[in-house]
């Protein structure tokens, strides 16, 4: 659990400031489920650039309650939270300060959003939190107020975490979990995990990640998991400590996450899935007469495929979409057969579209046709979808015919600046697996939206 606050001060001398307006949003990694806003009476008068900066004056804090009154909530509402600001060493500092005028040792484990941007979005020129959010898209209101600069710094984090490909801020969240002895039962596990679309991570006693894994139900994987009877499920049931996840809302990027999350990460029962689902692939190859004819194969990765597929029978069935669609008849060449005989007509039902009934020039426009509108050679397209909540959609961008990333954008700020785009995409790698993922998808879905740009 996280605590995000933001505070603002009199100014004045190291450690003599005083609070004026505290915001803490107790944040679990996906949702807020907890707040506490209040102006905060100092006792001391606050220094005039403050006033004019965050707009809060003396009079305003008269009737406010000092910091000794709200001093308990702002135990309660962080107990056990790792506490994140931006420039936290600051806030830390001033609440400590703080309780150590009551005569309390506050004491808490920080997380700074100004170190992480530096780490995570090192291509800014600036890590201030007024130049990020516009640079990444991010509305805002009441700047200079804890509370406005505090629901600014929960949507700087949560782009964050999703940039923490290899999960360290995750992992180092879970080690304190550890250290407190905190092992909940399967069935606890299983409770507070949501039924949406997204990515789950499986973790051990030592916060290493056993597993990942994808699913239009998160919580209804889990369970299969942890009532299954295969090995591997045995494995996971022994072995798990606790389970994280990622809500995508859309299929798509949790497909693309999922697979590159468990190239980088290795974990040790996803062993079977680090390598290449995609076996089987599309090619092209001209005969002798001049035709163009679409061959499946054997992945080759010295070979430049249109598309691959899962097995070989998904394969043929697409190559009969294709051949429908496109009014061709094609010669299959398949890893265990071979076809030469009409591929989806007999000879008398083509009505003309078999090879050696049209010309090379005709035949080969089809083909061309099908692969100029199955290839990414080139393209430039957004493939917008659903996001985590009804107000959010998502994009996945790709530049030149190379995939780029994914990002989250709210609706009441849509995103028409490419520029914004690119600074709040999750980068991600480009690979054949990636394309395949994206083809396919694309495939199955029909009434998916691409912009092309």
């Amino acid at each position: 659990m996280y605590a995000i606050l933001d505070i603002e001060t009199t100014g004045g001398q190291f450690n003599e400031e005083g609070i004026t307006e505290i915001a803490i949003y107790k944040f679990d990694g996906h949702e807020v489920i907890d707040q506490f806003i209040s102006l905060v009476n100092p006792e001391i008068p606050i220094q005039p650039f403050v006033v004019k900066l965050t707009g809060i004056n003396n009079a305003m804090l008269r009737s406010a309650p000092k910091f000794f009154e709200v001093a308990k909530r702002i135990i309660e509402i962080t107990n056990d939270c790792v506490i994140v600001a931006h420039n936290a060493s600051f806030d830390y500092r001033i609440l400590r300060t703080e309780f150590r005028r009551l005569g309390y040792d506050f004491q808490a484990r920080t997380l700074c959003t100004v170190e992480l941007s530096k780490k995570l979005l090192p291509e800014q020129p600036s890590h201030s939190l007024g130049k990020l959010v516009r640079a990444l898209g991010i509305p805002m209101a009441d700047r200079h107020r804890a509370s406005g600069d505090a629901l600014a710094t929960i949507k700087l984090f949560k782009i964050l975490l999703e940039k923490d490909i290899e999960k360290e801020i995750v992992k180092d969240f879970i080690k304190l979990e550890v250290e407190k002895g905190i092992a909940p039962k399967l069935l606890d596990i299983v409770s507070k995990l949501p039924t949406t679309t997204g990515v789950y991570y499986i973790h051990d006693v030592k916060s290493n990640l056993i597993y990942i894994g994808k699913s239009r139900n998160i919580k209804k994987r889990i369970n299969q998991h942890f009532t299954g009877t295969s090995a591997k499920c045995k494995k996971i049931q022994t072995q798990v400590f606790t389970v994280t996840y990622e809500e995508t809302g859309s299929e798509l990027i949790a497909l693309l996450k999922e697979s590159q999350e468990i190239k980088i990460n290795k974990p040790i029962l996803n062993r079977a899935q680090r390598k290449s689902i995609f076996q089987y692939a599309l090619y092209t190859e001209k005969d002798e007469k001049g035709y163009v004819n679409l061959k499946i194969q054997k992945a080759d990765g010295r070979k430049k495929e249109i598309t691959s597929f899962a097995s070989l029978q998904e394969a043929k069935n697409a190559l009969f979409r294709i051949t429908s669609h496109y009014n061709l008849c094609q010669k299959l060449t398949g890893l265990y057969e071979t076809k030469t005989s009409c591929f989806q007509y007999s000879i008398k039902e083509c009505d003309g579209a078999c090879i050696d009934k049209v010309s090379p020039e005709v035949y080969n426009a089809r083909v061309t046709e099908f692969m100029n509108k199955n290839s990414f050679e080139n393209q430039n397209m957004i493939i917008q979808d659903k996001g985590r909540t009804i107000s959010e959609r998502s994009a996945v961008l790709i530049e030149n015919g190379i995939y780029k990333g994914y990002a989250f954008y709210d609706l009441n700020y849509q995103i028409n600046n490419i520029d914004i785009l690119r600074n709040i995409i999750i980068p991600m790698q480009n690979n054949r697996d990636t394309k395949n993922i994206i083809q396919a998808h694309i495939r199955k879905n029909k009434t998916i939206k691409t912009l092309k740009f």
